[in-house]
């Protein structure tokens, strides 16, 4: 079946199977590795993207599904090559150690963000509590969403 969506502000096109995740058809059929497969069963959030603004986990939701969508993977998050703040305070607060995680990490947090632009420490540890990261601890991950939503201006 023919599948057609905006990824990273850019139009795709492929022809894929109708069982095909939009995990599969973001790192094989448009070549953007950054989306993780992690666990393969929705647990881990290393799949994490937007869709249409939304924070998806890609490893359960078919490509099918998105098409006619706008996806934001961690390679499109960038803007004329300005990181967005989520990205700068992950980088800032240390957010990241082994980085497979990262990518799902930030787009989540870009949604939680979007969602909630004044987070309090506990609410950001209840957004993000369906990405895992097993080298961090998470202490810097949640500084990082708390800098990058003070810096958006959704400080209290």
């Amino acid at each position: 079946m023919q599948i057609g969506m905006t990824v990273n502000r850019a139009a795709q096109a492929h022809d894929v199977e109708a069982r095909t995740l939009l995990v599969q058809f973001l790192r094989d059929e448009c070549g953007l590795t950054g989306t993780k497969v992690g666990c393969d069963t929705s647990s881990c959030g290393a799949c994490t993207v937007l869709v249409d603004g939304e924070s998806v986990k890609s490893c359960t939701m078919l490509a099918a599904q998105a098409d006619g969508a706008t996806v934001t993977t961690i390679e499109g998050l960038a803007t004329d090559g300005e990181w967005h703040p989520v990205q700068r305070t992950f980088h800032e607060e240390h957010g990241l150690q082994c980085g497979y995680c990262t990518a799902g990490m930030v787009l989540a947090a870009v949604g939680l963000l979007e969602e909630n632009p004044h987070p309090t420490e506990a609410e950001v540890r209840i957004g993000l509590e369906g990405n895992l990261c097993r080298c961090t601890g998470y202490h810097n991950i949640v500084a990082a969403v708390l800098a990058a939503a003070k810096r958006m201006g959704g400080d209290r």
